[in-house]
């Protein structure tokens, strides 16, 4: 997106209030049965914040994700976002709010072209409804403009201008996992959240991928809360890391603090090796 490289831009003309993300999460549990899927996990993101999750497969990550974006529902604790509970709260309430998201398994349509797909997410800042998009009024034609300005910043940003007419389907995964971002930020998102984005990638469309993100933290301040299993590429974007197993926090604090933890490599690796 070229505005991100210092021009103009919509998602950077923002004012501080309407990017605030602060995530609570205390003492969240969630239970499936007798299996407890969370252990009164706690959990602060602040505006600006990239901070990762890890953990072993079956460590709770994506449960997290999932009571966090409303698909699950805590038995225990409570969730707040910029100070309002959001616990019990449904998944299109909270994109309205400003949570967004991407999947680990993509979640898009593949017989659609990738500017229909990213058209798609814009409904959520659509102010009007069926009589005055029948009379395409004033008013309907301004706001498609604006969505139209905010699909473009984003397929340039994302160097999808070659693909931005091919159905979704056609695409290699990693340009369908670009697409996902694509579609997630066109939410307009205070808070993005990204369950495994890199997976399944390149090592080249990793380092793209990386760039991406990296950009959107520094020069949009995008609060991102990242899943994923590669630990190169976690250690060298995060800000914080929070590390699960077994549905339990066993540690949280910097790339460092959390490479050099020895429950945490323990939980990896086992005992004689470091992350």
């Amino acid at each position: 997106m070229k505005a991100f490289r210092g021009e103009p831009s919509i998602f950077g003309s923002a004012r501080p209030e309407q990017r605030r993300a602060e995530l609570e999460v205390k003492d969240l549990t969630l239970k499936f049965g007798g299996i407890t899927a969370l252990n009164k996990i706690n959990l602060s993101v602040r505006t600006g914040e990239l901070v990762a999750i890890i953990g072993p497969n079956g460590a709770g990550k994506t449960s997290l994700l999932n009571s966090i974006t409303g698909y699950y529902k805590p038995q225990e604790g409570q969730i707040f976002f910029n100070g309002k509970e959001i616990t019990h709260m449904s998944p299109h309430h909270l994109t309205r709010i400003g949570i967004g998201r991407t999947y680990q398994n993509i979640e898009l349509f593949p017989g659609m072209t990738v500017l229909a797909n990213m058209l798609l997410a814009r409904h959520v800042h659509s102010n009007y409804g069926v009589p005055k998009a029948a009379f395409f009024t004033k008013g309907v034609r301004e706001d498609e403009v604006r969505h139209r300005r905010v699909l473009e910043e984003l397929i340039d940003f994302l160097e999808m201008q070659s693909i931005r007419k091919q159905l979704v389907g056609a695409l290699p995964y990693g340009l369908r996992k670009r697409v996902e971002l694509g579609r997630a930020l066109a939410l307009e998102p205070k808070l993005l959240i990204l369950d495994e984005p890199f997976a399944g990638m390149t090592l080249e469309e990793k380092e793209d991928m990386v760039r991406f993100l990296m950009e959107l933290n520094e020069a949009w301040n995008q609060t991102m809360i990242l899943v994923e299993h590669d630990m190169s590429i976690v250690m060298s974007i995060s800000q914080r890391v929070v590390v699960l197993d077994f549905g339990v926090k066993i540690a949280e604090g910097t790339p460092d603090f959390i490479q050099n933890h020895p429950q945490v490599i323990k939980a990896y690796l086992g005992d004689t090796h470091k992350l």
